[in-house]
């Protein structure tokens, strides 16, 4: 049995092998069969390659014989142009050849011409000469004149002639400037006025208290009148009580003690309680917070005007001017008033607004210490802002705002203007009766003492003067600088508010008796 199995084992193993013979033989001859197609492929592939080998070499054989044809053909066109060249370059030399002796034969004719024109122009000239020289003989021996005093006289007549065109043309354009600046001038100081429009800013010598009660008199009047009479001996100032009801006056000239007065009074009426001791206490407290009243009353105004970054002590010192007046009004209300007004007029103008309205506001702080301080209130005002580091503009338009030192930029003369204007409101000063006809008559008198005014007449509360001239004094040409004469003295020499007019008028009459 195990031989038999051995067999069996080795048929088995026979039969596999037999089968792997079989299948290598297959594959051998699939493998044989691959080789053959590939070879015959890349025949085929390289009989294609030589048979595209040879169409390319046929064709380049071809464009190499066209290229030899054009070859040829660009080396007989290059002959030919070169031919042409030369045929061209001989034609060339012949123009140019007929220009050298055409322009010769033209400067030829040239030079002949002009001796022509030479000798006709000599001759012309000789014949005339002649003709004049017979012309101004003629021309001598019929007007008696010779030749130099002729054209003397015709030098004399044309100087008179411009010189009168000349002197009626700068009339005119006088006259016209003088009309156009006048007009542009009312209005730009309308505009700023208008648009500028304040209160009134007059101030009175009293002050008006109101009472919170009726019984509040009884209080300020106080036992047998103690209370009143410690208050007046205290502030120095009249306290009325009877004089309006439900109110009380308080009168006094000086500005600085009718306000601390007024102060004291209302911190009692506040308080309610009033007596001696009270009042003492009350009028100490007024008097210590006069500095911060200055002080708030200097902010508020430069706020209202619109110029920041003032010195504090600048600031306290405009402060001050809240209880200064001038011809009755209040000297801050106007100073806020004159830089509005300025800033307006030179924002019309082009000119330095801030510098214009800066100036104006500090432009009267000199009045705060001129009793302080000995010099005008300009020149001290200069100064102060000077010192607080005010720029040269700016002081140089408070000097200057009263023709102390000359204006020196465009806004120091605005700044006069702008005072001018506010100092002019209808309602913002006042003066006596007494200060005005004296300021009046004092005008006649000034333009009365020129040469040849007959009379002279102080019109429209002193804003116009009408001086009336001898006519055999003053001859029709001579009004003009007369009148600007007359309005210069009364710059220099007068000090007034707003403008004066000045007309001159010169009437000839004449008259005969007939019979």
């Amino acid at each position: 049995m195990q031989d038999v199995a051995v067999v069996i084992g080795l048929l088995l193993a026979c039969l596999v092998a037999l089968v792997l013979v079989l299948v290598a033989r297959r594959e051998a001859a699939a493998v044989r069969r691959q080789a053959h197609e590939d070879v015959q492929s890349i025949r085929d592939e390289a009989r294609a390659s030589l048979a595209d080998a040879q169409r390319r070499e046929v064709r380049a054989t071809g464009r190499e014989e066209s290229a030899a044809v054009a070859e040829r053909a660009a080396t007989a066109r290059e002959r030919a142009a070169a031919e042409q060249e030369r045929a061209a370059a001989a034609a060339r030399e012949a123009a140019e050849e007929l220009r050298r002796g055409a322009a010769d034969a033209r400067a030829a004719a040239e030079r002949d011409a002009a001796e022509l024109r030479a000798s006709a122009a000599r001759e012309a000239a000789e014949v005339r000469s002649r003709a004049e020289r017979e012309a101004l003989d003629q021309l001598e021996a019929a007007s008696g004149l010779t030749a130099e005093e002729a054209r003397a006289e015709l030098v004399r007549r044309v100087t008179a002639e411009a010189q009168a065109s000349a002197a009626a043309t700068v009339r005119r354009i006088e006259a016209q400037a003088r009309r156009t600046g006048d007009a542009r001038a009312r209005r730009v100081l309308a505009t700023a006025a208008q648009r500028t429009a304040v209160a009134t800013s007059s101030q009175s010598t009293v002050t008006l208290l109101p009472l919170p009660s009726d019984e509040m008199k009884g209080r300020i009047i106080g036992k047998e009148g103690r209370n009143i009479r410690l208050f007046e001996a205290l502030t120095g100032v009249n306290v009325l009580v009877d004089d309006a009801p439900d109110a009380v006056v308080l009168s006094c000239f000086d500005a600085d003690r009718r306000e601390v007065a007024q102060v004291a009074l209302e911190a009692l009426m506040a308080d309610g309680r009033i007596n001696p001791q009270r009042i003492e206490a009350a009028y100490a407290e007024a008097v210590a917070g006069a500095d911060d009243r200055a002080d708030d009353a200097g902010l508020a105004a430069a706020e209202r005007a619109g110029v920041r970054g003032l010195d504090t002590e600048l600031v306290r010192v405009l402060g001050r001017l809240r209880l200064r007046t001038s011809f009755g009004q209040n000297v801050l209300d106007h100073v806020v008033e004159t830089a509005l007004l300025a800033a307006q007029v030179a924002g019309e103008l082009g000119a330095d607004v801030e510098v214009a309205r800066r100036a104006a506001l500090l432009h009267d702080v000199g009045k705060a210490l001129t009793g302080e301080v000995p010099g005008t209130h300009a020149t001290v005002g200069a100064a102060l802002a000077e010192r607080h580091g005010e720029s040269p503009a700016v002081v140089n338009a408070i000097a200057a705002h009263h023709d102390e030192v000359p204006a020196e930029t465009v806004e120091a003369v605005l700044v006069q203007v702008a005072d001018a204007m506010s100092a002019s409101r209808p309602g913002a000063r006042r003066e006596d009766v007494d200060q005005h006809v004296e300021r009046l008559e004092k005008l006649e008198e000034l333009v009365a003492g020129h040469a040849g005014v007959r009379r002279a007449l102080a019109m429209a509360a002193g804003r116009e003067m009408r001086v009336v001239v001898e006519p055999s004094q003053v001859p029709d040409t001579d009004l003009g600088q007369l009148a600007v004469e007359i309005a210069r003295h009364i710059e220099r020499d007068l000090s007034y508010p707003g403008e004066i007019t000045v007309t001159v008028v010169r009437e000839v009459r004449a008259s005969a008796t007939a019979g």
